[in-house]
């Protein structure tokens, strides 16, 4: 018996009628998710088109893959580099039961690196994937609706901004935070109005911050501290790396923050593919380059009014936000001179977060946040104006 019919006999349980009809969310998402849905849209009125909602999503979760990848062989080589140094042949975490069999720790293999970080990754998003589901199940119940695609992208995004050592259990709650408080409660995908990954983000921040901050929490092994790059140019401290390494990655970080390439490489099949509007992500660039050059005007005893924009393009959270998190259809403006509006105002955000704020020196999150606020805002008055000037022309 194939998949597919034995999923088309197990159905009626789960439809109206049935004796799990409670669990049809569940039943449908997994349905939709492995085949194309059986109910399409036909008729002359109608427009049809390839690129539907879950095409999207699907299209967004797998570019992500390109930062998990690539973040993941960083944590690694990181946590690796450091065990070198200590002298240690293993680590002093429950992950060693799977480590030892596998690899020996060798910051010089690619294999060892990899598996490293992805045992770090793999159990932090099964463990977010897993709570913000069933949040997505039980509301979707409720509301007598299909469980959308959208936490596939949610679920990956989220565990992209954290770092390697987060208590699983705090990934839990900051994923239910996301779910319940960012998306659900205002009535599911599409009605939300700030950006639910990210609202889990700050929840965690604000909420255990020496779990997501500070020294001790970006190196995935007991006892080693090692600050950011941006920490380090917030103290006015040497930035510990060039530049062109900042671009490709190894430095300490969240899962999807280190890598500007991989970033990038996951940008341009975005735009190509129509996914994510290039506007939100130059947008951004624009409103970053400005901020910055009028704060290295503006004569300072804060080291970050010195920082060039260049640094600022490829060290924290700018990059991933910019491109995954900043272009979310939902969360983010919708015409495409809000988009332009909505962009510059996350960028001039970020560089003002990071700059003025010393206790701050990352920004990014917040400033899309603070965008998510304003964009319904920018869209209207966008739409006012163009009512407007079409009747000036009557």
């Amino acid at each position: 018996m194939s998949l597919r019919s034995f999923l088309d006999d197990i159905a009626p349980n789960f439809e109206k009628g049935g004796k799990f009809q409670w669990l049809y969310p569940a039943y449908e998402a997994i349905d939709t998710a492995l085949y194309t849905p059986p109910t399409v849209t036909g008729g002359p009125s109608h427009v049809r088109d390839a690129l539907n909602l879950k095409r999207i999503m699907m299209t967004v979760w797998l570019a992500a893959f390109i930062p998990v990848l690539v973040g993941s062989y960083i944590v690694g080589f990181q946590a690796n580099t450091a065990l070198a140094e200590m002298g240690a042949a293993t680590i002093n975490d429950w992950r060693a039961i799977i480590l030892d069999p596998l690899t020996s720790y060798d910051p010089g293999s690619l294999w060892d690196c990899l598996v490293h970080g992805l045992v770090y990754f793999v159990p932090l998003y099964i463990v977010v994937f897993g709570t913000g589901i069933l949040f997505e199940i039980w509301f979707a119940s409720k509301r007598g609706h299909e469980v959308n695609e959208g936490f596939f992208v949610t679920s990956i995004l989220f565990t992209l901004t954290l770092p390697a050592g987060m208590p699983l259990w705090m990934a839990a709650i900051g994923v239910a935070f996301g779910v319940v408080i960012g998306k659900e409660v205002f009535g599911g995908t599409g009605k939300n109005f700030l950006n639910p990954a990210l609202t889990g983000r700050a929840f965690l921040y604000f909420a255990y911050p020496a779990e997501i901050s500070g020294d001790s929490v970006w190196v995935a092994v007991d006892g080693v501290t090692q600050a950011t790059p941006l920490g380090n140019a917030a103290l006015g401290e040497p930035y510990g790396l060039d530049w062109m390494t900042a671009f490709l990655g190894n430095m300490p970080g969240s899962f999807g923050e280190t890598s500007t390439l991989a970033i990038l490489i996951a940008a341009l099949i975005l735009v190509a593919t129509r996914i994510a509007s290039w506007r939100v992500m130059a947008g951004c660039v624009i409103g970053l380059v400005a901020m910055t050059l009028v704060f290295n005007a503006i004569p300072s005893s804060n080291p970050m009014f010195t920082m060039p924009f260049w640094w600022h393009l490829v060290l924290g959270g700018f990059a991933f936000g910019a491109v995954f998190m900043a272009t979310d259809p939902v969360s983010a403006s919708m015409t495409n001179t809000g988009r332009w509006y909505y962009g510059i105002l996350i960028g001039v955000m970020c560089a003002l977060i990071r700059v003025v704020n010393p206790a701050f020196p990352e920004g990014m999150m917040l400033a899309i946040l603070f965008g998510n606020l304003f964009a319904p805002l920018i869209d209207h008055y966008v739409v006012q104006g163009n009512i407007k000037r079409r009747l000036a022309r009557v």
